[in-house]
C-alpha cells in the first residue's frame, strides 16, 4: 500500500508504425558509434510531418526505435532553425504523452529533448508558455525525486539521469527562454519552483 502508481504499459507509437513501413527517411548507420543515416538533407524535410512523429517515438523502449527516435529528435532540432517554431502546437501531445508514461527512462529522455527544443530557435520558449498547464503537472510530480536513474541516456547527450535535477534544469530553461510571463505560469503549476532569474 501507498506505493506510487506503476509506469503504464507503453502502447505502440506512430514512430514505430512509420519506421516499420519504411516511411521514415532514416536507417541505423554503423560506424565507430551508433548513429542515424539520413536518406536526405535534414533541413529539406517537412517538419510539420516528421517532427511530431519523432517526438511520438520518445515513448519507445525497444531498440532500434528508442535510439532512432531520440537521436532523430536531436538531429531535427539541431538543424531545424525557423522550421521548428510553427510545429510547437503539434509537439505538445507527444511530449505530454511521454511524460505521462511515468516511466523514469522515458521521462528523462523527454526532459532532455525539451531542453534542446527550448534553445533550438527564437521564441520557442515563449511559444511553450500557453501549454504549461498540459506539460508541467508531471514536472510537479517528479520535482523532488532525486533518484539516480543510472546511465540510460547517452545518445550524444551528457550522462544525466537524475530525474529531479533534470526537472529543475528544464524548468530553469523554460523560465529563462519563456519571456516575462514564464515564471508566474511555472510557479502556478509547480508551486515549489524558485526562480533562477529572480534569486
Amino acid at each position: 500500500r501507498g506505493r506510487t502508481k506503476p509506469p503504464s504499459k507503453i502502447p505502440p507509437t506512430e514512430f514505430r508504425r512509420f519506421y516499420d513501413r519504411g516511411d521514415l527517411p532514416i536507417s541505423v548507420a554503423h560506424s565507430n558509434h551508433l548513429r542515424i543515416g539520413w536518406k536526405c538533407e535534414i533541413d529539406k524535410l517537412d517538419y510539420h510531418h516528421y517532427l511530431p512523429i519523432f517526438f511520438d517515438g520518445l515513448r519507445e523502449k525497444d531498440e532500434p526505435y528508442k535510439f532512432l527516435a531520440l537521436q532523430g529528435c536531436c538531429d531535427l532540432l539541431e538543424k531545424g532553425g525557423p522550421k521548428i517554431l510553427p510545429t510547437i502546437p503539434q509537439l505538445i501531445i507527444p511530449i505530454k504523452t511521454a511524460l505521462n508514461t511515468r516511466d523514469p527512462e522515458i521521462v528523462c529522455a523527454t526532459l532532455s529533448v525539451i531542453q534542446q527544443l527550448v534553445v533550438s530557435g527564437e521564441l520557442i520558449g515563449e511559444a511553450l508558455v500557453p501549454y504549461y498547464r498540459q506539460l508541467l503537472p508531471m514536472f510537479n510530480f517528479y520535482k523532488g525525486k532525486n533518484k539516480n536513474m543510472g546511465d540510460h541516456i547517452d545518445y550524444g547527450q551528457r550522462r544525466r539521469a537524475n530525474i529531479g535535477e533534470l526537472v529543475e534544469e528544464t524548468l530553469g530553461l523554460l523560465e529563462i527562454h519563456g519571456g516575462e510571463d514564464a515564471f508566474i505560469n511555472i510557479k502556478y503549476m509547480v508551486p515549489s519552483y524558485e526562480s533562477c532569474i529572480l534569486n
